[in-house]
């Protein structure tokens, strides 16, 4: 996970404000305007009025009070400036007060089509319209609370139900694929991918399957959770998830629906 080394998050002034370069202003209008068509007709509802409402600037990178006053007033959410990295006592921690880590730096041009680690672009067009959704909102902050207070071992079944909800999700609206996850809504060729190619495998919404799929970072997806409706989130979060974790470890782990991986990529799948 050494690449992260190459981006450094760039603080803000006093004022909270983010100098932004004319050049990463011109990255981010091009990866907006890719990823507009991209997503146009296979994300969810949910996911387009929250854009509606964020009103993400086209021509510009925007700041983070911009997209933190639209959150606060639709779920009491907000973006919080982090590293490139941090670790998981501190991601537990934000989410469960109701913040949402953003790494202030933007791939560079070279990067364009794929980074590995999530940059200003992902946490912004990727996640935070969704965090407008009261259903995802609370679902999130559950998730929070219950990581910030888990063992290590815990955190690991945790995060595979992150993974394919929060980054990787689907839902089923009138017989069509929907997309929620940021995983996907952020990158051109896992919309397509996920929504359009017959490669993956698609699997009923289940909390303790989840918790049971490993899955890799550096490749699309094999397998696809997918809900009936965003509802089921909200559902979730007001049941014991911790006694399904309890459950998924007692059944053990499913088999890799991937290859083995090589020796430069240990570490990458849980």
């Amino acid at each position: 996970m050494g690449v992260a080394n190459k981006y450094v998050s760039k603080k803000p002034d006093e004022n909270g404000f983010i100098d932004w370069s004319p050049e990463e202003d011109q990255i981010w209008h091009d990866l907006v305007i890719r990823q507009l068509n991209s997503i146009d007709g296979r994300a969810c509802d949910e996911y387009i009025k929250g854009l509606d409402l964020l009103g993400l600037p086209l021509d510009r990178v925007p700041q983070l009070e911009e997209i933190n006053q639209v959150l606060r007033s639709t779920t009491g959410w907000e973006c919080v400036e982090v590293p490139a990295l941090i670790n998981f006592d501190r991601f537990f921690s934000l989410l469960s007060n109701k913040q949402f880590p953003v790494a202030t730096f933007l791939r560079r041009r070279e990067e364009f089509d794929y980074l590995q680690e999530p940059d200003f672009f992902h946490e912004i067009f990727g996640h935070c319209a969704m965090l407008t959704n009261t259903a995802f909102a609370e679902f999130t902050h559950t998730y929070g609370r219950l990581g910030y207070e888990a063992s290590k071992e815990d955190r690991v079944y945790l995060a595979r139900l992150y993974w394919f909800t929060v980054e990787f999700g689907l839902l089923r609206r009138d017989n069509n694929l929907r997309i929620y996850g940021g995983g996907i809504l952020s990158s051109p060729g896992e919309t397509e991918y996920a929504v359009t190619s017959d490669k993956p495998v698609y699997r009923p919404f289940d909390p303790v399957d989840i918790m049971r799929t490993p899955y890799r970072i550096d490749i699309m997806q094999p397998v696809y959770f997918v809900l009936d409706s965003i509802e089921q989130l909200y559902e979730l979060a007001q049941k014991d998830i911790m006694s399904m974790v309890l459950e998924a470890k007692s059944l053990g782990l499913h088999e890799p629906m991937f290859p083995p991986k090589n020796k430069e990529i240990v570490g990458d799948y849980v």
